[in-house]
């Protein structure tokens, strides 16, 4: 899997690293080609190909599973309806798992999240062509670093000598992208400068802060936004200490070695499926979501592919 990133860079190296082609530093596993040169792996041959009687599909982890069972039921009904094959929601506890789970041919349809999605395409044979965007087109979100009224944290710098909670090191604004940030910015580091403590989750760490269990956390503010609306938490225990740039959000795709025609429908499916009153909408309207829009993992994650090179990211899917 993936080893964990060298905190220990200069800022001077992270802004070389971000003013570089992303390109450089990333290669998929053996088990896979990419001929055509645009980061992912290609569609095999014929003999090759897979055609499950029933597709499954994960979500990324990051809150309840069962609460995005019913959120997706129409969406995968829909792709019954265009592939002719049964569809079935598999809840996720991890990234790890989700990952080994299409790495194995157990998951064919998934959304992986930004800090995971280059791994599920290095080691999985991830294949992403589309995300979720607003009704202007727009899309993604920032990592923020919060912390609770009352904790004495007023300033990133005052969490020197306390502890930040991330996710998991597979998580772009829940672990890699804050890392970088934090050298960067404020010349500060994880076991020198603070203590770090992992979640599992961004929901976990939006829960732990407002619950006062962790002083501070780095997360994903469109989870954030969607459990403000759901009134998991209210507005009043969380603050906000620090706002990045914004990020690609979850991308979706499917396992390369589907039969092409069938890559093809399942496509279709994502960009058919009608959000007006439908529980998609209901749930992601909440971060300002309104439709699927075709993407590539070589444009849209070249940012992240290179907070990985700067934090010294490297992929090894044994």
């Amino acid at each position: 899997m993936m080893k964990r990133p060298v905190l220990a860079i200069v800022a001077a190296m992270l802004a070389a690293a971000l003013s570089l082609p992303a390109t450089a530093a990333f290669s998929l596993d053996a088990r896979y080609t990419d001929n055509d040169g645009d980061l992912i792996a290609d569609i095999p041959d014929a003999a090759e190909q897979v055609d499950p009687d029933t597709l499954i599909f994960a979500y990324t982890p990051v809150e309840d599973p069962a609460v995005y069972a019913d959120v997706w039921s129409e969406f995968l009904a829909h792709m019954t309806e265009l592939t002719g094959k049964k569809a079935q929601f598999f809840p996720v506890q991890s990234n790890a798992a989700q990952i080994e789970a299409m790495r194995a041919g157990r998951l064919h349809v998934a959304g992986f999240n930004t800090g995971s999605n280059p791994l599920a395409v290095a080691c999985a044979g991830f294949r992403p062509f589309t995300m979720m965007a607003g009704a202007d087109g727009s899309f993604g979100y920032e990592m923020e670093i919060i912390t609770y009224p009352g904790s004495g944290i007023e300033k990133v710098e005052d969490i020197k000598g306390g502890k930040l909670a991330f996710t998991s090191e597979t998580s772009n604004s829940g672990f890699k992208a804050p890392s970088a940030i934090l050298k960067a910015d404020y010349d500060m580091e994880a076991e020198t400068d603070f203590e770090p403590v992992f979640s599992g989750k961004h929901d976990n760490s939006i829960l732990g802060v407002a619950n006062k269990d962790y002083p501070a956390a780095a997360v994903a503010n469109s989870v954030l936004k969607r459990m403000l609306s759901r009134d998991v938490i209210s507005a009043d225990q969380i603050k906000s200490l620090y706002k990045s740039q914004t990020f690609p959000t979850t991308g979706y795709g499917v396992a390369h070695n589907l039969k092409a025609d069938l890559q093809d429908k399942i496509k279709e499916a994502f960009d058919t499926f009608e959000w007006a009153g439908s529980a998609l909408e209901a749930e992601f309207s909440k971060s300002g979501e309104a439709q699927f829009i075709p993407i590539t993992f070589q444009e849209q994650w070249a940012v992240i592919l290179k907070i990985d090179e700067a934090n010294g990211v490297e992929y090894s899917c044994q």
